[in-house]
């Protein structure tokens, strides 16, 4: 075959591979043109050696200049073109013989989510998403706050690492590498008490004053602050950690608090210890003012700011304010918190606690199983590809 083809097309020639496309579209011309060429003596005599099939007609009895690879290969398409503005459309027609059909690709990955609700039940539950690759953080906050029964605008996400906090999406941040560094996490702020009710303070669960090192001496203090109002409340979001260097790692679960400006640091620590009641060994009651841990501003542009214990007012520091600003459009404002415990008074009070215990949506094992399969689509599904209207 390949001798008798290389006498009729000089590009066949040769050992060298060619396209399988390229030799159809070759022979369907070929055949075009010599039956097309052809004399009705000619035809005449091709329609009696080859037998048609029963009820079709023969190929010969086609007019002079057309053939059967017309009449079954050959068709147009029409390209319509609207102006946006006007309205006026043209339209083209042009001829093929063969299309060139794209192939859908997947448009979405799977991607687990870690939602921390304002709920005992499901306080913990983790859910699988299938995001579409080329949407936005706002895409995902809608499909978050579908999966959590919320209003979008409640919900804070943020990647979190096995060390902490790394940072908070943004609405007009790409999905493409969201949760890639990190799990990602959607938080439900608590619900907001109405202005002018006094803020009781949790019963502390109590902590012995512990004898491991102090805050550090450059610690910030909201004396330095340009706004020193302590009115109004703020969203924090805290993690906790123990150990220095490749110890460093995250215990206990995530957590998220709506405080007032104004509160002091015991005020503060005791609002944290109050969360983390379930975890602590016994019954261990505070004594005195002193610091349990030291508190660090996360995910800033200044990741060393502490606050200080000695600050009447430590959430009024305007790195605070600075944090509020970078928390990103989208969602609540709210400033990253990490709570950095020495690791002989984690043991001390908690034990060997790591992180939270998570449970798992039944979502989270069908977009892995949906996304793991190869993808399959149909001629039909490329066709429509293929004519899908778009803007020039």
């Amino acid at each position: 075959l390949q001798n008798i083809v290389s006498k009729h097309s000089s590009q066949f020639r040769g050992n060298a591979q060619h396209d399988a496309l390229e030799f159809l579209l070759w022979l369907l011309d070929r055949m075009h043109e010599d039956l097309g060429a052809a004399s009705p003596a000619q035809q005449a005599r091709g329609s009696q050696e080859v037998s048609a099939p029963l009820g079709s007609p023969p190929a010969a009895q086609h007019p002079r200049g057309q053939s059967f690879v017309q009449s079954h290969f050959q068709a147009q398409y029409r390209s319509s073109l609207t102006c946006p503005h006007c309205l006026k459309q043209s339209n083209t027609f042009d001829p093929f013989l063969c299309i060139s059909l794209p192939i859908p690709l997947r448009q979405t990955r799977a991607l687990n989510v870690t939602m921390v609700l304002q709920c005992e039940r499901w306080r913990f539950v983790r859910v699988g998403l299938a995001v579409p690759l080329l949407g936005t953080v706002a895409d995902l906050r809608e499909m978050v706050a579908r999966e959590g029964c919320i209003p979008p605008e409640q919900v804070i996400l943020a990647e979190v690492s096995p060390r902490g906090f790394l940072r908070s999406l943004g609405d007009k941040e790409e999905l493409g590498s969201a949760g890639e560094a990190a799990p990602l996490y959607a938080f439900q702020p608590p619900p907001a008490r109405r202005a002018g009710c006094p803020r009781s303070l949790p019963a502390s669960p109590g902590v012995a004053r512990p004898e491991g090192p102090r805050l550090l001496p450059t610690a910030a203090r909201s004396s330095d602050c340009l706004h020193r109002g302590p009115g109004g409340r703020i969203l924090l979001l805290l993690c906790h950690t123990a150990g220095t260097g490749p110890q460093l790692a995250r215990f206990g679960p995530p957590m998220v608090l709506r405080e007032e400006r104004g509160i002091s640091w015991e005020q503060l620590q005791q609002s944290i210890l109050a969360q983390l009641r379930a975890l602590l060994r016994g019954e261990v009651r505070a004594q005195g003012t002193g610091a349990l841990f030291r508190i660090r501003l996360a995910g800033g542009s200044a990741p060393c700011t502490y606050l200080s214990p000695q600050d009447p007012h430590p959430l009024c520091h305007p790195a605070i304010d600075r944090a509020l600003q970078l928390s990103g459009a989208g969602g609540p404002p709210h400033v990253k918190l990490t709570v950095e415990w020495d690791m002989s008074t984690k043991e001390r009070l908690f034990g060997n606690v790591q992180e939270e215990a998570v449970q798992d949506a039944e979502s989270v094992w069908l977009q892995q199983q949906a996304h793991r399969q190869q993808h399959s689509c149909t001629l039909d599904e490329c066709f429509r590809l293929y004519t899908k209207e778009e803007q020039v």
